[in-house]
Order: C-alpha cells, then structure tokens, then sequence
C-alpha cells in the first residue's frame, strides 16, 4: 500500500513563516510611516524655522542698519553744528580785523603824510594833534584761532562708531561675578570676583555650607536667571581643563557630581589637553578646529536654549535644547592645576568695557 505524504507539518511551518514575514512587513511598514511622519514633520517645522529665523536675521539687521542711520544722521548734524559754529566765528573776527586794518591803514596814512611834511614849522605844529587824530587807529592783533574739530571725524572712526552703538546692541558680555560662598576650598578668587583658579596650597579654611561645592572644583556665578536673553564670556586661554556652563540653582553640591543635564548640569567641556565635548549622556565630542580663547555662552531661558561659541569668532560649538524647570546660575570649574605647570591658568569673566 503506497505510503501517505504527510502535509500538515510542511503547511504549519509555512503558514506560521508567511504570518511571520507579514509581522515583519508590518512592522517595518510602521517604522516607515512614523518616520515619514516624523520627516514631514520635521520638514514643516524646518520651513517655518526657517521663515522665522530668516524675520529675526532681517530685524537684527535692520536695527543695525537703523542705529547706523541714525548715528550717520547725528554724526552729519553734529558737523554741520561744528562747521557753523566754526564759519561764523571767523567770519565775525575776519570782519572785525578788516574794521582794524582800514583804521591801521588810515593812521599809517596820518603819520605817512606827516612824515612827508617838510617845512618844520609846519611839521612842529602838527605833531601836537597826532595822537588825538591817532586814537584807535592802533590795534593789536592778538588772533586767537580754534582748529576746525578734524579729528572728531577722522581717526578709527569705525571704531569709534561701534563703541557709540555698543549701548543700544543686546545682549552684550555680561558683567558677571563669582559667588565665593559657592567655591570649593580650594579655589582663589580674585577680590573683584572675575577670576578663578586652582589653588596648590592646602584648603582654605572656609566655612562649610549647603551652597559650597565640596568636592568638585567648582564655583557658581552670583546671578540667578529665570527668564529673559543673556550672554557672557569667559577666557579659558592656555588651559588644558575645563568646564563651564549652567549649573540649577538647586542642583546638588555635594560629593562627587556627574555633570549632565539629569542632574541639573548643562556645560562643555575640555579635557585630555586639547579635546572638547558637551557634558551630553553620554559625551557628546565636539568639532573644534583650534583651540579656544574665549568662549561665548548665550542663554534664552524663555525658549529653552543655550548655546555654546567661539567667542573670538562667534562661530558655533553646541546648543542645549531644554525646559529649564527653575532659577539657573552660570557655572564655572577650572579644573585642578598640576606641579608639571599645566593647567595653572585661571578662569576670567571677560567684561567688555566702554
């Protein structure tokens, strides 16, 4: 009798690898729609992104241009001021000389023609009236002249123009200062409170307390911020570790702390001499072509940002994107200096001053 094939486990197996695949295509046709979703999204929001940013580089550039007109306007009708002033005094001492000289030219005609006289009678009996017929005919000249204000508008007059501005552009750098009752004990601040940098001496003897850092090496700005655009600048030349940023107010100050923005941290960083990263999860390295100088950190606490630059060059290094959930202070940590004479080099608010 001719054996039976047996189909149902060839079927099942078939059957159960078909609804596999059809999982398979499923899911991927999930993964696909949410990510042409999310890419329309994106799409959308970068056009609008775009619209925006395109309106607030024309504003910034018009005020620019708007300061610079109205500077233009001012500086023109300062000189003509100047050039008035300046005309109508000559013009009154040039009239005022030339009433002089016609006197001088009529007492030197007086005295000319007595010269002249040669009968000495006659001579003799004019002198006598000379010096009536002379009264104020004799001036002295005593010319006082001022110099037309050249130099008011020429030198470094672009200079001189951005200096003018400089008090109408914001947000400029920040006058900021260091909190010492932050510091860790073994941190030196400077007496205006600018500066920071590691101390090799052994700890302060400073009084201990919940604002003080206790193990790491660190300090935190005086100011709290809880709304509104700021920026400030920070020298970190010469220096081989670093970190500064935003710290939260009620961020933890004790023990040994992972800079991160969980733990209420959103800073860059320099380390291992010459690299540098965002204190992200996990690091994030950043792309930095030479070595910074001057670091420019910028904050709009209402829309969540915070940016890293170049200060030198204001080119960019990093953005934190966040919903900053209270009173955030500036952070600064100079890292620790060695004997080998790395890293001595303090931290510095850099204060432009005008």
């Amino acid at each position: 009798m001719p054996e039976k094939i047996a189909v149902g486990q060839p079927w099942t197996q078939a059957l159960r690898e078909l609804k596999e695949q059809l999982q398979a295509l499923q899911d991927s046709e999930r993964e696909h729609t949410e990510a042409l979703q999310l890419l329309k999204r994106q799409l959308a929001e970068t056009k609008s992104s775009t619209k925006s940013l395109r309106t607030t580089i024309g504003e910034a550039f018009e005020r620019l241009h708007r300061l610079l007109r109205e500077r233009q306007k001012a500086m023109l009708e300062e000189l003509e001021a100047d050039t008035a002033r300046t005309l109508t005094d000559i013009e009154q001492k040039v009239q005022r000389y030339s009433q002089q000289l016609r006197k001088v030219q009529e007492g030197a005609q007086i005295l000319q023609e007595r010269l002249a006289e040669t009968d000495r009678h006659t001579f003799l009996a004019g002198v006598a009236s000379l010096s009536e017929r002379l009264k104020g005919k004799i001036h002295e000249t005593n010319l006082t002249y001022e110099d037309f204000p050249t130099s008011k508008y020429t030198g470094p007059l672009q200079y001189t123009i951005w200096k003018s501005l400089f008090q109408d552009i914001h947000p400029v750098p920040a006058a900021l200062t260091l909190d010492p009752g932050t510091a860790h004990q073994r941190l030196i601040l400077s007496d205006d409170c600018t500066i920071v940098a590691y101390g090799n001496l052994h700890p302060q003897p400073l009084q201990d307390s919940p604002k003080r850092f206790d193990v790491e090496v660190s300090v935190l700005g005086s100011e709290a911020f809880s709304s509104g655009v700021h920026y400030w600048e920070v020298v970190v030349a010469e220096k081989t570790q670093w970190v500064i940023g935003l710290a939260h107010e009620a961020a933890s100050r004790k023990g040994s702390i992972q800079i991160q923005p969980s733990r209420g941290f959103y800073c860059i960083v320099m380390h291992d001499g010459n690299q540098y990263s965002a204190c992200t999860e996990p690091w994030t390295r950043l792309n930095v072509r030479d070595k910074l100088d001057k670091v420019g950190v910028f904050l709009d606490y209402d829309q969540g940002l915070l940016i890293f630059y170049n200060a030198d060059d204001m080119s960019w290094l990093y953005t934190f994107r966040e919903k900053f959930p209270g009173k955030l202070c500036s952070y600064f940590s100079p890292g620790q200096s060695h004997a080998n004479g790395k890293n001595v080099q303090p931290l510095r608010i850099n204060t432009v001053r005008i």
